[in-house]
């Protein structure tokens, strides 16, 4: 779905990647971010498992929730 609209017309954050967001993953960094703060990178399908690994792999806090309330 190259180039799909998602909510508010939102896309996936990967590199490259034209395809609708429809998934929020949500990390931090706890070396440098306190708990309360939340960063956000915008998935869609195809792209979720590499943005959970890639920061799973740096042991940083993550999960992940349907894309909602746009910003």
């Amino acid at each position: 779905m190259l180039g799909a609209s998602g909510p508010a017309g939102l896309i996936c954050s990967r590199a490259g990647c034209e395809n609708a967001a429809q998934h929020e993953v949500v990390w931090r960094n706890p070396k440098i971010h306190s708990e309360d703060r939340e960063k956000i990178w915008l998935s869609c399908d195809g792209h979720q498992g590499f943005f959970v690994e890639y920061l799973g792999a740096r042991n940083f806090p993550v999960h992940v929730r349907p894309v909602e309330h746009p910003q």
